[in-house]
């Protein structure tokens, strides 16, 4: 599965309630690798880790509160569900039917507003689908205590194994409209990995939980990406497996160039860097095509400049937004899926 030069998708989040309002921004800013709109502000829903929680033991959602957590409170209740999410796992497993995990309509009206349009275009050569990533979900999730539920190795492993459900579901759900699928992980919380806040976070434990969704995704026959909207250690993505490092290049463009070896080695061995390029914040009124590229072009000769091979980094870009564009006035939304699309077009024009 080759990714042409410059290929232009987006991160999954949109500020639009009417979801073929986001999906027309969509189509006319990155018809090569379209996404389902993920409508934060359409309800409570479709929030991030929310919209991923269909099927989980033990959660519960309040709505008048607008929060999620676990109950684990109940021992015996606890040890009921879990089992029967295993056995619906590796029923799915055994069958490669993922339905039991689907995200349904109350969940994504963007998911079936994506099919509809779909059915009457011509098949995609490429399609990009997203899910909250694990890490993300069990630190920002938490127990009837109010303790992160990924610090509870029992629920850890079924939130590990219901999102790598998830993305399967979602691959073989779209599978008949696109050539190839890309499956986005995102893990925004993995801008504060090791920090004092998450100090107690062991770094092959986070390698070993994303390698198992990302191997879930290769066995669907996409390919991955990791999406994280800050600063990170680059390589820890990279040893889990991943063939596309999404990160934000708008504001830490110069974090990637402090791991050359490693990005090296990444792009030799035929994956991708998505360069977040285009910014998700008011900043985006300040910014043009012309802009844009001739920052593009600082953090690639900072790269290069480190012993890799300029063509090497061109010929394995995407182009994508910093981050998601959920939170933002609709306005600038889209002119941030405007400026995208143009960028994308213009750096494939002059090859960079």
């Amino acid at each position: 599965m080759f990714i042409a030069p410059f290929l232009a998708t987006a991160i999954g989040s949109l500020p639009h309630a009417n979801v073929e309002e986001a999906l027309k921004v969509i189509f006319s800013a990155i018809p090569d690798c379209p996404i389902w709109p993920q409508l934060s502000k359409r309800a409570l829903y479709e929030q991030m880790e929310i919209q991923y929680s269909e099927g989980l033991p033990r959660i519960v959602i309040d709505e008048q509160k607008g929060r999620m957590f676990f109950d684990t409170a109940d021992e015996e209740a606890c040890g009921a569900e879990i089992g029967a999410f295993y056995e619906r796992f590796m029923a799915a497993e055994e069958s490669d039917d993922w339905s039991r995990f689907a995200i349904s309509p109350k969940f994504s009206a963007g998911i079936p507003g994506l099919l509809s349009n779909l059915q009457s275009l011509p098949k995609r050569q490429w399609l990009k689908v997203q899910t909250t990533g694990p890490i993300s979900f069990g630190l920002s999730i938490v127990d009837e205590q109010k303790r992160a539920i990924y610090y509870n190795e029992m629920f850890r492993d079924v939130i590990v194994k219901s999102m790598a459900a998830k993305c399967r579901w979602q691959i073989r759900t779209f599978r008949p409209f696109t050539e190839n699928i890309i499956c986005f992980i995102d893990e925004p919380i993995l801008s504060a990995f090791g920090s004092s806040t998450y100090v107690s976070l062991v770094r092959d434990d986070v390698v070993a939980v994303l390698n198992e969704v990302v191997e879930s995704i290769h066995a669907a026959g996409a390919l991955c990406g990791i999406h994280c909207c800050g600063n990170t250690e680059w390589p820890v993505l990279m040893d889990a497996g991943v063939d596309i490092v999404n990160f934000d290049a708008f504001g830490f463009g110069e974090s990637i160039a402090l791991y050359p070896q490693q990005v090296k080695n990444h792009l030799e061995n035929g994956k991708y860097l998505a360069w977040g390029i285009v910014p998700t914040s008011d900043k985006i009124v300040n910014h043009s095509v012309e802009s844009l590229s001739a920052l593009f072009d600082e953090n690639v000769n900072r790269l290069a400049s480190k012993g890799i091979d300029k063509a090497l980094i061109y010929k394995q870009a995407i182009i994508t937004p910093s981050c998601g564009t959920g939170s933002m006035r609709q306005q600038n939304a889209e002119r941030v899926f405007d400026l995208l699309g143009k960028l994308s077009a213009e750096l494939k024009k002059k090859g960079a």
